[in-house]
């Protein structure tokens, strides 16, 4: 006769447990809605391997830099894929903002960090800083994506993640079809930071969702420059192009 220890026979309930759980409620990629393998805890690998990627970390005077000139001394910037109307990225970033899917910015920041590294400015960092939500969004959502992205950056480029040195002290309208005057407008005077002592001489790397106009990106590196960090570098998961 076949007997299982208690550890064994605890495992195996979970096992179980588990099997119906996903029968009832399938675990499927986020990006296409097909069934996952228990190695694709999020997005499959065939969606992986086609998301666009841009590979700016690679190239100089790159187009998210350039989204920079002559605004503030960005350190260096880069995105992690492109951005267009329909394309996974945008289905995706959809999920990870609006159908409580944190776990699609961390796992994107965890598979896709690693290769980040080969950018020297941003592997000798000392702190990601997402940009933050206010309280009042972040508490609705009941998280902030940002963060989200940073922590999985975090947690495969081994590099330390600072949260609540970076606030904002009102909350704005959505930016998504304001001009660019109206999106610098909307976000002027909206950040803080809380601890400077914290990011003295410190190369930071903002963290945020997508691109566009940057005049978000542009606000909180001028708060964190006067707060006395030696830079400020960008990774956002996508560029409008």
């Amino acid at each position: 006769m076949f007997y299982l220890s208690r550890k064994g026979l605890s495992k195996t309930l979970h096992l179980w447990i588990q099997d119906a759980v996903h029968l009832i409620f399938p675990n499927v990629c986020a990006c296409c809605g097909t069934s996952l393998y228990a190695h694709e805890p999020v997005i499959c690998q065939l969606c992986l391997t086609e998301l666009p990627q841009t590979f700016f970390h690679l190239e100089t005077n790159n187009p998210v830099e350039k989204v920079f000139w002559g605004r503030f001394p960005m350190h260096t910037a880069t995105s992690i894929f492109h951005f267009n109307k329909g394309n996974r990225v945008q289905k995706l970033i959809h999920g990870l903002k609006y159908k409580n899917r944190p776990d699609i910015g961390h796992e994107l920041g965890r598979i896709f960090g690693p290769g980040l590294l080969l950018n020297t400015a941003l592997a000798q960092a000392h702190a990601f800083i997402p940009v933050p939500l206010h309280p009042d969004k972040r508490k609705k959502r009941g998280y902030n994506q940002s963060e989200e992205i940073a922590r999985g950056l975090s947690f495969s480029m081994n590099i330390p993640l600072l949260t609540g040195v970076l606030e904002r002290t009102r909350a704005t309208d959505t930016q998504t079809k304001k001009s660019r005057t109206d999106r610098w407008e909307n976000v002027k005077e909206v950040f803080a930071v809380l601890q400077p002592e914290l990011l003295k001489g410190k190369d930071l790397i903002l963290v945020d969702d997508v691109v566009t106009t940057g005049a978000t990106i542009e606000a909180c590196a001028q708060v964190l420059l006067e707060a006395g960090c030696a830079s400020v570098s960008l990774v956002t998961l996508a560029y409008t192009d």
